[in-house]
């Protein structure tokens, strides 16, 4: 019984060790004029020495940026066995991860795509090209991820998307985003340029790899799958995901391995 008890404990702190490591850092916004907050997880693989891909991964309306530490604790596993660097950073609780029309003081796309991208390859060992570089969320982060991955090719090379709202027009008067973007009626406009589905002619084929899935029971399936119909219609390859499921983190805990092992392919097959 000594033996089993020593060879339990000893399987047990070698597969706790190679889980990766989180920290968390400040990243200051210029266009924002603030610190904000972000979780840097690293695999246990990481000596300052080799560069790694990066994988951003945004948290849900009325998050921050320790949802996916708390509450998926396997994704500090999950940076360790598919070699990334994860980077969940505080997207506020409300702020669909675009520079809002209507509030100056609201400006994550700049932030994400061009601030955070920067201060994390001068501050960790990244292999520093959109090949290494992707992007993913949950929810109002699925709408984010897409959202900046389809206006900033250059900056992300593969992206994806749980559970995402991925067209906010049919809901004019939910989350806030009013105060984003203006009333629905008075500022169509801004609706229109802002909602995901809307930015697919920004693609060609084969320029970024993506990856979405939203469960039957989400309120954002039809939205969901409308994206992928657009997608078909304009020939650009894409994953799309359906299964069973709600807007819960059961949910999306269950999804982010497959979207970060879609990544970790995406980056093995890039040249170097």
């Amino acid at each position: 019984m000594k033996i089993f008890s020593f060879v339990f404990v000893f399987i047990l702190l070698t597969v706790t060790s190679n889980a990766g490591i989180a920290d968390t850092v400040m990243a200051h916004s210029n266009a924002m004029h603030k610190d904000i907050r972000c979780v840097v997880i690293t695999p246990a693989a990481y000596d300052g020495k080799k560069d790694f891909p990066v994988v951003y991964l945004l948290h849900g309306y009325s998050g921050n940026q320790r949802d996916w530490i708390t509450k998926v604790p396997a994704i500090k596993q999950y940076a360790d066995e598919d070699s990334l660097i994860i980077v969940c950073p505080d997207g506020n609780f409300n702020s669909w991860y675009f520079d809002a029309p209507m509030d100056s003081a609201v400006r994550y796309e700049t932030f994400i795509s061009k601030e955070l991208v920067t201060f994390i390859d001068g501050r960790y060992k990244t292999i520093k090209d959109k090949k290494a570089r992707g992007i993913t969320g949950l929810s109002m982060g699925g709408h984010g991820a897409l959202y900046l991955a389809f206006k900033h090719q250059d900056v992300f090379g593969v992206a994806g998307s749980m559970s995402g709202g991925v067209d906010i027009r049919p809901y004019p008067l939910n989350w806030d985003m009013a105060k984003l973007l203006g009333s629905y009626k008075e500022h169509a406009g801004n609706w229109e340029d802002n909602t995901v589905i809307n930015l697919v002619h920004l693609l060609t084929p084969n320029t970024t790899a993506i990856i979405f899935d939203c469960g039957t029971d989400d309120f954002f399936y039809k939205v969901n799958l409308a994206l992928h119909e657009k997608l078909l219609y304009a020939g650009i390859p894409h994953d799309f995901i359906v299964r069973p499921g709600g807007h819960t983190w059961e949910y999306w805990a269950n999804a982010v391995p497959y979207q970060l092992l879609y990544m970790k392919s995406y980056f093995a097959k890039q040249p170097e």
